[in-house]
């Protein structure tokens, strides 16, 4: 019988896809890769500043260790010859003074940085190699020197980078460092490597123990590598805090101040239909005949006059501690005492449109006299018992604010075009604003009232106030 092999139609099986490279990894990994531009900066604006404390902090240590060195006694005799210490000293003291100026004119490249830890080691390695020849001493002399312990200073200050690919690059390059002084000690006099075995002799004279240096260079490894490893999950936290610091400051531009902080310092994760009862003022401003005008002119006119309009008003609602609850076209609808629970939230809302309508006007006469579109700006306040909360689905949530006091602000909007005034207040809110504080010698209240008004979508008569004509 014969068979026939058909091709098989279903997709060859999927690769898994590549783990991050271990230099990805020291240097992020995938995380950062897949931020925002602005974050990033943000990380390397963080990146920089510390570069520069690093540069300070390297500063006061070679300066102790000038003074130290100073100030030592000095067994060898310090006539003829080069001294070979203060050369070192001074040589990296002027290399940390240029690291340091560079540092705060432009952000130093990785390469920079990588080649900075090398001729950190080397000079450090130089300047213990020298120990020898400054105390006439063999060379084995210098692998007793407590200089050594300076490498971990060295590691720890690339640590506050939060680079780990950085405290590596220290660790292995003091660990090759030591290596090599070890590997000079045992081969510049073959006739006499100083080797022993004896650790009693090691620790009192010049020998060398090799098992001791060995030890040396895995404690550097190990602290390196350790901190390496700490590092990883500490930048994971730092890109994390970074990116949740720009999203709590961009979120503070989508939302009032006080809703953003909300939001922020919430203990649990804000779910629909969660809100509180409080009293509050509710404010609407519109610009009377915007309709008309977006109608004939070009967009990019139309949103422009709306964004004059809109930086008018808002910073003086702020002012007044009023927060601003949405925009609605050329309609600006704000709250008091809604967000953050106040004492004075109507005198403040009162205040607040008294100075909005005074700005506005000022604003409205300036576009005239220039040939510019000037409407005018009419507002409304009223007052009440509003819940405070956040709605829609775990998809899309808006923090609002519900209840009579806010249809009755937004009819008395409406209420200015019949009354031809710019701004109104129901008499309740009026007198609760004086009880509050708000003086009526300000100029607030013209005095006109217009008493058991019929305000269209409003189901009973309302006291009114003339807040200015």
């Amino acid at each position: 019988m014969n068979t026939t092999t058909t091709p098989s139609l279903s997709p060859p099986p999927e690769k898994p896809a590549p783990s991050p490279s271990l230099m990805r990894r020291l240097r992020g990994g995938d995380m950062e890769s897949r931020l925002p531009e602005r974050v990033r900066e943000a990380i390397q604006r963080q990146g920089d500043a510390t570069e520069r404390l690093i540069g300070w902090m390297q500063l006061a240590v070679v300066s102790i260790f000038a003074t130290l060195y100073t100030v030592a006694p000095k067994t060898a005799p310090m006539d003829g010859g080069i001294q070979p210490v203060p050369w070192a000293i001074g040589a990296y003291f002027l290399f940390t003074l240029l690291r340091l100026a560079l540092a705060y004119k432009i952000s130093l490249p990785g390469w920079f940085l990588l080649m900075s830890i090398l001729i950190d080691m080397g000079l450090l390695f130089s300047l213990i190699w020298s120990f020898h020849i400054q105390y006439g001493q063999p060379a084995s002399f210098y692998l007793k020197a407590p200089t050594l312990l300076y490498v971990f200073i060295f590691i720890a200050l690339r640590a506050l980078r939060f680079e780990a690919r950085f405290v590596i690059a220290a660790g292995v390059a003091a660990a090759l460092g030591w290596a090599g002084l070890v590997y000079y000690v045992i081969s510049v006099d073959p006739g006499d490597n100083m080797i022993t075995r004896d650790y009693v002799a090691y620790m009192t004279s010049n020998s060398v123990l090799l098992g001791a240096e060995f030890d040396k260079i895995i404690s550097i490894l190990l602290v390196s590598l350790i901190l390496g490893a700490a590092l990883i999950r500490g930048r994971r936290l730092l890109v994390r805090a970074v990116s949740e610091g720009a999203a709590a400051q961009e979120l503070s531009r989508f939302f009032a101040p006080e809703i953003a902080k909300k939001i922020r310092g919430s203990d649990r994760q804000i779910a629909a239909g969660s809100g509180e009862a409080r009293d509050a003022a509710i404010v609407n401003f519109d610009m009377r005949g915007f309709t008309r005008y977006a109608e004939s002119h070009a967009p990019d006119q139309v949103v422009g006059l709306l964004g004059e309009y809109q930086k008018l008003i808002v910073p003086i609602v702020q002012k007044h501690g009023g927060s601003i609850d949405k925009f609605l076209g050329d309609g600006i609808m704000a709250t008091f005492g809604a967000a953050s629970p106040s004492q004075t939230y109507a005198a403040d809302a009162v205040r607040a449109v008294e100075e909005a309508v005074a700005a506005a006007r000022v604003w409205q006469a300036g576009n005239e006299a220039r040939g510019l579109p000037a409407p005018s700006v009419n507002a409304a306040v009223a007052s009440g018992r509003i819940v405070f909360g956040a709605i829609g689905d775990d998809t899309r949530l808006e923090y609002t604010v519900i209840g009579d006091a806010v249809n009755l602000s937004a009819k008395l909007e409406q209420y200015n075009k019949h009354l031809k005034t710019a701004a109104l207040c129901d008499t309740a809110t009026y007198e609760l604003a004086q009880a509050q504080g708000y003086g009526a010698d300000k100029g607030a209240a013209s005095g006109r009232r217009e008493n058991q008004a019929q305000v269209p979508g409003i189901g009973h008569p309302v006291d009114v106030i003339v807040l200015a004509s």
